[in-house]
């Protein structure tokens, strides 16, 4: 790995980005606007399929490393632990809600507004706290060892969304993300 740390933080912006863009997407839900469900639901797809299969997993691998580095850590590491399992149950979730919008079965707003609030606002504030207080401790404490473990812990998987081969189920929302970044510069 070359910076993990880096690659950490650049993963966490750009899910940022995502959850940015369903946020935009649940405010129009939520003023009876039309959102896009599709581009919602890729969304939390992509996340629950890759940062909760790769990203995750190797967070976790790195977080018992720094415990063993810097046991003070330990109330943050596990919060974020247990947040990972939130994170992925919120998520199956509001998927379940926004497939259920497009098969045409009635979901209350609530719900829906539920669903989406606790993500958001889980997924964002777990974000904050590796990037404040976890990931500058790994940047200090981490040996080159270390990283190899967590290298080695979860195999190197190719993004479907933003690496160099973009999967098929993506490619709207890629499109997407491209025209807001251009808009945006």
């Amino acid at each position: 790995m070359n910076n993990p740390v880096k690659m950490w933080q650049d993963e966490h912006a750009r899910f940022s980005r995502l959850l940015d863009f369903l946020d935009a997407q649940m405010l129009a839900f939520h003023e009876g606007g039309h959102p896009n469900y599709e581009l919602m639901r890729d969304i939390i797809h992509y996340l629950k399929h890759y940062a909760d299969c790769y990203h995750h997993p190797r967070e976790d691998v790195a977080f018992a490393l720094l415990l063993d580095r810097e046991p003070d850590l330990a109330p943050v590491i596990k919060r974020l632990m247990h947040e990972h399992r939130v994170i992925n149950i919120a998520g199956d979730t509001l998927y379940n809600y926004l497939d259920d919008i497009l098969e045409d079965t009635v979901i209350s707003r609530e719900k829906v507004e539920t669903a989406a609030a606790t993500y958001l606002v889980y997924y964002r504030a777990h974000i904050e706290s590796e990037d404040s207080r976890v990931l500058p401790a790994a940047a200090r404490l981490m040996t080159p060892g270390d990283w190899a473990k967590v290298a080695a812990a979860v195999p190197p998987h190719a993004d479907p969304l933003f690496g160099s081969d973009v999967g098929a189920r993506y490619r709207d929302l890629h499109t997407q993300i491209k025209r807001e970044q251009e808009f945006n510069s």
